[in-house]
């Protein structure tokens, strides 16, 4: 080891406060990782030094049996399981397998770690997240041409000739911080360069879609997905993706305003006030003592069990196995897919969307109604925890009207929108165009795609009520209905 490495690492041991030390060995590779990223990166160090990881080796969380346990793999391999999981640990897992890999002080080394990096030792976990819609959210939407034909009209560069408005082709870095910074980008390894460091010229890999945390990325090793979407790195920390902020950054709204929604509900009013009290760190997670309101997590994740134990949900990375609706229009609230690769379902007139635009549904495509009712009946296991079944059963048939009468005031929408392109007052994809260039084409999508989902996620959630009238829910959905109306009237007097 370099005078200078080995001086970093005497620091690293002997001057860290009691609260950080160690109480798993240390791997020699992590040791050298450690020995200069001290210095360089203390933050990334001072957050791995909180985690899990830095205290526990993978052959202790082997050890861990029934609901406590959170090392589900068996095999992981031996130079692995011994040591805490260090930088070498994850930085140099499978180098073989990325295309990120580059020599870097004697170490083979990657900078992003990958879910298959993770199921070393989180195996069952990256299993269900490979069946996850999340995990495909990038395909889901790039390889849908419909989808990305909404998504060139929001981000798409604006241009005027020729008396016309449209929108070009976003940029690739427009994109990646636009639709892909929560559907994931693509990384990708384009060359390598020469840069100054402080430890002297050293060659690092040019990565382009990078930094990127999307939860359907395309990693340098094929894999998809992303840990740190929810588990933010270096802690890795459970209590982090158990908080509702986890799940805001790419829930906020307005087209999925289920954060919005939580924090003026009644659950989320509980959270605020009482939050601070509840061990977010405690697994199994049991009701009414670990915490005393449902999170994001607590109801579409995590292991939660009763006061005497007793199982009432168990973990899982699957975020649909709790979910017998789709409520995010695309145009309408419509059963779960069945697979997690959306890009497959074609509908009756073979658009790869999930309804035609009468909403008849693509049924060979989405779970079935037995399938709806099991995954609803887990839902509701984890709501009579705090709820009489009055409570519940009427919660659920609340959010059944809402579904059938949000989607007819979408159909309602959409009879005025073909309207006007059979009267060809618009060119929608019948004339082989975008049916969301146009302004009053973008009144109809505000209507289904703001609108109709602020008004089911109220529903859906028990809360947030406002959002679900004049907070662009009902009273801007029947003023948008009005608006389409007139314009038609106004237009059809024009050509009279």
């Amino acid at each position: 080891m370099k005078t200078h490495h080995l001086w970093s690492f005497l620091v690293l041991i002997f001057l860290c406060p009691p609260a950080m030390a160690q109480e798993a060995p240390l791997s020699s590779a992590s040791q050298a990782c450690l020995a200069c990223h001290t210095g360089l990166h203390p933050g990334i160090v001072h957050g791995w030094e909180q985690s899990r990881h830095s205290r526990v080796t993978p052959q202790q969380g082997q050890q861990v049996d029934g609901l406590a346990s959170r090392v589900s793999a068996r095999d992981i391999p031996e130079d692995l399981a011994s040591v805490a999981v260090g930088c070498a640990e994850c930085h140099t897992a499978r180098a073989d397998a990325h295309a990120d890999s580059f020599a870097h002080n004697g170490f083979q080394v990657h900078s992003l770690v990958s879910p298959d990096d993770c199921a070393l030792c989180h195996s069952t976990e990256r299993k269900e997240y490979r069946q996850n819609i999340m995990s495909q959210a990038r395909g889901n939407l790039m390889n849908n041409p419909v989808y990305m034909d909404l998504a060139q009209q929001i981000h798409g560069q604006p241009r005027f000739a020729d008396g016309k408005l449209d929108f070009t082709l976003a940029q690739r870095t427009t994109e990646e911080e636009s639709c892909f910074f929560c559907h994931g980008s693509r990384v990708q390894v384009q060359g390598t360069e020469t840069r100054s460091t402080d430890m002297g010229p050293m060659d690092f890999p040019v990565l382009t879609g990078w930094p990127n945390q999307g939860v359907g990325r395309q990693n340098p090793d094929n894999s998809l997905g992303s840990c740190t979407a929810c588990h933010s790195r270096h802690t890795f920390s459970l209590a982090e993706a158990r908080k509702p902020s986890a799940c805001k950054e790419c829930h906020v709204g307005p087209d999925v305003p289920a954060y919005k929604v939580y924090t003026t509900s009644k659950h989320g009013n509980i959270a605020a006030a009482q939050s601070q009290n509840w061990d977010f760190q405690a697994l199994p997670w049991t009701v009414g003592q670990d915490f005393t309101a449902p999170t994001c997590a607590a109801c579409h994740i995590s292991l939660t069990v009763s006061p005497n134990g007793s199982l009432i949900a168990q973990r899982t990375h699957r975020m649909n196995d709790r979910l017998p609706w789709r409520i995010f229009g695309l145009i309408y609230a419509h059963p779960h897919p069945r697979e997690a690769d959306t890009s497959i379902i074609r509908n009756r007139d073979d658009m790869p969307l999930p309804t035609d635009f009468a909403n008849n549904p693509a049924r060979e495509y989405l779970i079935s109604k037995k399938t709806q009712a099991k995954r609803q009946e887990t839902m509701q296991g984890i709501c009579s925890q705090c709820h009489a079944q009055s409570w519940t059963d009427g919660h659920f048939q609340r959010l059944e009207n809402t579904i059938q009468t949000s989607n007819q005031a979408v159909h309602t929408a959409t009879q005025i929108m073909q309207t006007i392109w059979d009267q060809d007052l618009a060119q929608g994809l019948g004339d082989g165009h975008s049916p969301f260039d146009e302004h009053i084409e973008k009144t109809w999508s505000r209507i289904w795609l703001i609108n109709a989902n602020k008004i089911r996620f109220t529903s859906a959630m028990a809360g947030g009520g406002d959002y679900g009238v004049f907070a662009q829910g009902r009273y801007e959905l029947s003023n948008n209905l009005a608006h389409m109306q007139d314009w038609l009237n106004q237009q059809t007097k024009k050509t009279d």
